[in-house]
């Protein structure tokens, strides 16, 4: 928020409340929209043996103690994920949950220490029909806000239009002149020399200490995702399988995940996944996510064996996490994600 005045001042928050209230109207409409499918909502527990394995996500640690005064280390989750994959295992098949997670290291225009995610789940269904989805929640958001159009930064797009599905390689050929799987093996190993040649000749800049992942991600903030998502969303699929800890390879192409995220007006709005459901597998990744945590950031989080365990009995499914807030601002033209949020974490 740019006012200086705290956001409990009576003219602040009057100014705020609009589009508040067009929040609660969203979520109304989206809390019916998967009753109408017949989606169960689900509540999950916040706190966690693990927050989740991703190398760039950081937590909120805190501590349980036991009656002994015994005390043992749990975290604030990230994400509802591996708690919705454990009542896939048990036997749920439509599921969704809508309610707040928490992210450390995030705070900005689009970021907030805590915000609502939604996310979803369908048993037996590829990740296709979650691209449907997002198409039908962006249409929702905008019907319910009364908007015509979305808008962020200068970039504008038709809430109602078909998403266009662009594959990450197209994406870097159309934005950067870079042939991404020729820097990707068959075995999804992934060539670094080969990546940073390819940057240097689009001129973008590269380190020495800079990874693939590095290289990989450079040319996503500064090439693609500011041109995705204008006119219409953007539905970007085909990760190669290094950034998608947690997807299945596709069955075209070893090399590529069946992982997409929805982009609209530059914003990235969904991380969607054809869910991977092989436990050593999904170890071996868990781990390197972690090697690359420890070397970024000096610290690296407990794999949550119980998840593990589950995902061998987990049936073959796919599931969307969407940033409500987000969503929100586009439909109700907000330029902080704290102009969304009822009550804001305070700033340090």
């Amino acid at each position: 928020m740019t006012n200086t005045s705290p956001w409990w001042t009576p003219h602040v928050h009057a100014d705020r409340r609009p589009r508040l209230m067009l929040r609660n109207a969203i979520a109304a409409a989206v809390r019916g929209w998967f009753a109408r499918r017949d989606f169960i909502e689900v509540e999950t527990s916040a706190l966690q043996v693990s927050p989740g394995n991703e190398a760039h996500l950081s937590a909120f640690a805190t501590e349980a103690i036991g009656l002994d005064g015994s005390r043992h280390q749990l975290y604030l989750h990230t994400s509802p994920e591996f708690a919705c994959k454990k009542l896939l295992a048990a036997g749920e098949q439509h599921i969704f949950s809508f309610g707040p997670v928490w992210r450390n290291r995030e705070r900005g225009a689009l970021h907030h220490p805590e915000f609502t995610m939604l996310e979803w789940y369908r048993v037996g269904e590829t990740y296709e029909s979650l691209m449907r989805d997002c198409a039908g929640l962006l249409a929702l958001a905008a019907e319910r806000a009364g908007a015509k159009r979305f808008g962020f930064r200068c970039r504008e797009a038709d809430p109602f239009a078909e998403p266009e599905r662009l594959s990450v390689a197209e994406a870097f050929m159309r934005h950067a002149g870079i042939d991404l799987l020729a820097t990707v093996a068959a075995d999804g190993s992934t060539d670094r020399a080969a990546l940073d040649n390819a940057l240097i000749k689009a001129g973008l800049r590269t380190a020495p200490d800079d990874n693939w992942a590095d290289l990989f991600s450079r040319v996503m903030v500064e090439k693609i995702e500011p041109a995705l998502g204008r006119g219409r969303a953007t539905i970007l699929y085909g990760y190669p399988i290094s950034e998608a800890a947690l997807a299945r390879p596709s069955a075209d192409d070893p090399r590529v995940a069946e992982r997409f995220e929805l982009y609209c007006c530059g914003v990235e709005l969904a991380n969607a996944f054809g869910e991977l459901t092989n436990p050593a597998e999904q170890r071996r990744r868990f781990a390197a996510e972690m090697d690359e945590k420890e070397r970024v950031y000096g610290e690296r989080y407990p794999i949550d064996e119980d998840f593990l365990d589950a995902l061998a009995i987990m049936p073959q499914a796919s599931g969307a996490a969407l940033g409500f807030d987000r969503l929100v601002m586009l439909a109700t033209g907000a330029t902080r994600i704290e102009d969304v949020i009822w009550t804001p974490v305070a700033a340090p």
